[in-house]
């Protein structure tokens, strides 16, 4: 693929997909409504715990060519999966 065409299809997909994640955090935000839903504090540091690594991972990925893991996120009893190699 050409330079130009490869920078325009980055371009395209990372607004794309950047306004998603935007727009998924900020309904995951909605989740902080007591009227509406139940939840502990254990809760709520696993969700920023899980969005924190994830944020966390992506930086590691724009600054090296390390290869990607995974982290499976889990409000369950059970420990979260550690990260594991992988993309998408």
């Amino acid at each position: 693929m050409e330079e130009g065409n490869r920078r325009t299809k980055f371009v395209e997909l990372a607004e794309k997909r950047v306004t998603r994640a935007i727009k998924d955090i900020r309904l995951i935000g909605n989740l902080s409504n007591r009227t509406n839903y139940s939840y502990d504090e254990e809760d709520v540091r696993k969700i920023m715990s899980g969005l924190q690594n994830e944020i966390r991972l992506l930086k590691k990925r724009f600054d090296s060519l390390s290869s990607p893991e995974e982290f499976v996120f889990s409000l369950s009893d059970r420990e979260a999966e550690t990260p594991k190699a992988g993309g998408e």
